[in-house]
């Protein structure tokens, strides 16, 4: 922040020889007053004066000196002051939230361990489920998000973050209200026959793949129609719109006010978890340390 040939300038004031100055710079004499002389120049000032005593500061050198002196300190207060706000910004823990991905379980967990933490800080940042532009939301935990908490067996997502499970949640069907299963508690596969089931198009979840085979392999009764790798708003008012059946999660049952959410008698569960950055600082790796501690009772 300041010209660092001032640094030289005063080891010479302070030394009082070139040769003094220039054992403590690891210089050789000569390369110390070709920057005495550079500064001299930059300054359009004459600071020393040589005499058979060593070097003497001229009155514009001993103004300088002071004011240089002055200068250094407060440039390196500066930098000391700098570092401790970005240190403080690195003390945010940046939490990622949306209709389908909500930050009520991070924060159920902060309240938890929040003790451990007293120096952190949560920052809750919304996002858009877009299913153009989730993968880009995905691409930024580490950027803009330090975690974000999420229902996750894509492929995609998953090379792009990292996740800590927490559990799973249960494979439900979404149906509008009215509907014939509307009033259902449980359903059997059975029960979907002529019925059209709407569910992600192949190639990215290996759950929802093998849900897919078995219906297709077992269940021919039931039409299969492809939504995008993931769901947004859309495919919820889609379903309402078109009076079908959306394979849906427990946790999303009160994503639409208009359609109602059964369990089916099947085993399958999507794993959900906190989502982190494939390369994460030691603060995120120490948040999963305590919570992986929580969970094991230590």
């Amino acid at each position: 922040m300041y010209n660092s040939l001032l640094e030289t300038f005063i080891c010479v004031a302070d030394c009082g020889s070139l040769n003094k100055a220039a054992q403590q710079l690891f210089l050789t004499p000569t390369a110390v007053m070709k920057q005495i002389n550079m500064l001299e120049k930059h300054l359009d000032l004459k600071l020393i004066q040589r005499s058979n005593k060593g070097i003497i500061l001229t009155e514009s050198g001993q103004s300088i000196y002071k004011d240089a002196k002055f200068m250094i300190s407060y440039s390196e207060k500066a930098v000391e002051k700098a570092k401790s706000l970005e240190g403080q910004q690195n003390l945010v823990i940046r939490v990622g939230t949306s209709m389908l991905n909500p930050c009520k379980v991070f924060m159920d967990i902060w309240y938890q361990l929040s003790d451990q933490f007293p120096q952190f800080k949560i920052q809750i940042i919304p996002f858009e489920d877009d299913h153009n532009g989730i993968l880009s939301v995905i691409e930024k935990i580490g950027k803009d998000f330090d975690f974000i908490v999420g229902v996750c067996d894509s492929i995609q997502w998953l090379n792009r973050c990292n996740i800590y499970p927490l559990g799973t949640y249960k494979k439900c069907v979404a149906v509008p209200i009215g509907h014939r299963l509307s009033s259902r508690k449980k359903l059997k596969i059975t029960d979907l026959y002529g019925e059209t089931l709407m569910m992600v198009k192949q190639g990215d979840s290996p759950l929802n793949d093998s849900l897919r085979k078995e219906l297709e392999e077992h269940h021919s009764k039931i039409r299969i129609e492809d939504t995008d790798h993931f769901y947004d708003i859309q495919v919820f008012n889609r379903c309402e719109q078109q009076g079908n059946v959306l394979l849906n999660l427990e946790c999303w049952k009160d994503i639409h006010p208009s359609l109602v959410t059964i369990p089916v008698d099947w085993n399958y569960a999507i794993p959900y978890g906190l989502l982190y950055p494939l390369n994460p600082q030691k603060k995120i790796l120490d948040f999963i340390d305590a919570v992986e501690k929580s969970r094991n009772g230590k």
